[in-house]
């Protein structure tokens, strides 16, 4: 009777036993699997590289230099504003001789065009009325003197005589300074006063020295006022003129140093300083304009010619560094620090201006440290595929 009820009372104990000892097996096993990897676990950004790869790695130390910050533009050659003309006629008429064509240099006071106006010889029409007006009112009041002295006519009549004069000599000076606007000289207009011979030929004549740049009448055409028949430039002085980025103009002042290349002349360098800085900004383009003033006194530089401009800062010292030796990811610049002779360290750092192959550095490196100056890209390859194996 007693055996019969110990039997039932053991096997749950032994159940319960087993299952205990079960459940501390397998928490034991769970806390290996989950140790291993905290133990095993790599730097992903630091890389241990084979002596193949080392022999292809230039290690050093960042240097200091002298440097100056350029800025690349592109530029173009213009005609110098304050040597330009545009001529044309102020009187209407036909073009009957046209002896300059474009590109040609002519002098100041060579004649251009020849043209024959109507409304010229109108003008000299009236002007010769004019004076003859004049004269026949000036002798009409020397007359009427002689009659008030007689007690022929009263002072009234001499008075009104005198009054015609004066009306008569405004005529004619409004007319002369007429004639003058329509183009003619002086002694011409004296010469018409003296021989009241009309002349109905007008000579566009040029009014600076220089090139024929534009030439935009034709034989026989009828010329307006208002429209340029020529368009005439010194070359001997020229500007080479660029747009500046918005970004890019707060420091861009007036005296600022400058070096260009024209393609058509390679390998000659242009050096000047800034004569212009616009004080606007081009709405449509976000481009600050400027310009250096360019001897030009054999003619090599032609307007529309392009060029490659470069604006320098003035020169200082600073830490650089190759370009080969940056890594960029994320947007973030990043540099390999060597901590062992077979091993290094990826380091975030900040740099400065770009000076042709090089960069300042500002910060990130300590003084002393040794990071790879050539062959970054190759090692941060290397860095990312252990990575990839190592997470596998």
């Amino acid at each position: 009777m007693t055996d019969s009820h110990q039997i039932p009372f053991r096997r749950p104990l032994l159940t319960g036993l087993s299952l205990i000892l079960l459940l501390a097996g397998c928490s034991h096993k769970e806390t290996k699997v989950e140790a291993k990897p905290e133990g095993g676990k790599s730097n992903p950004l630091e890389v241990k590289v084979s002596p193949s790869l080392l022999s292809q790695i230039k290690v050093g130390e960042p240097s200091w230099s002298t440097v100056a910050d350029s800025l690349h533009v592109a530029g173009r050659v213009e005609a110098d504003g304050t040597r330009l003309a545009r001529i044309g006629s102020p009187v209407k008429g036909r073009i009957t001789d046209l002896p300059v064509i474009e590109g040609q240099r002519v002098k100041r006071g060579e004649v251009m065009a020849t043209l024959y106006s109507t409304d010229l010889s109108d003008a000299q029409f009236a002007f010769i009325k004019a004076v003859s007006q004049q004269q026949l009112s000036q002798r009409a009041a020397e007359r009427g003197k002689q009659l008030v002295d007689a007690d022929v006519i009263g002072s009234a009549e001499l008075q009104r005589r005198q009054a015609e004069v004066l009306q008569a000599s405004a005529e004619v000076s409004a007319l002369r300074q007429q004639l003058a606007a329509l183009g003619m000289s002086d002694p011409a207009i004296r010469e018409l006063e003296t021989t009241r011979k009309l002349n109905s030929t007008y000579q566009i004549l040029a009014t600076i020295s220089g090139t024929v740049l534009e030439r935009s009448v034709t034989l026989g055409q009828i010329v307006q006022p208002a429209e340029v028949a020529f368009l005439i430039t010194d070359l001997s002085h020229v500007w080479l003129v660029a747009d500046i980025p918005e970004q890019n103009s707060g420091d861009v002042t007036v005296g600022k140093d400058v070096e260009a290349e024209i393609p058509a002349y390679p390998g000659e360098k242009i050096q000047g300083r800034l004569s212009f800085v616009s004080a606007t900004v081009n709405p449509e383009t976000r481009t600050v304009r400027v310009r250096m003033n360019l001897p030009n006194p054999q003619g090599r530089y032609k307007p529309a010619m392009l060029a490659n401009v470069v604006l320098e800062d003035r020169a200082q010292r600073e830490k650089v560094l190759p370009s080969t030796a940056i890594v960029r990811e994320n947007n973030q610049d990043y540099l390999f620090v060597q901590t062992a002779p077979d091993k290094f360290l990826l380091r975030q750092v900040t740099l400065g201006g770009e000076y042709g192959e090089r960069r300042a550095l500002l910060s990130g490196i300590n003084p002393g440290e040794k990071i790879v100056l050539d062959g970054a890209f190759h090692l941060n390859n290397e860095r990312k595929r252990a990575a990839i194996e190592g997470g596998s």
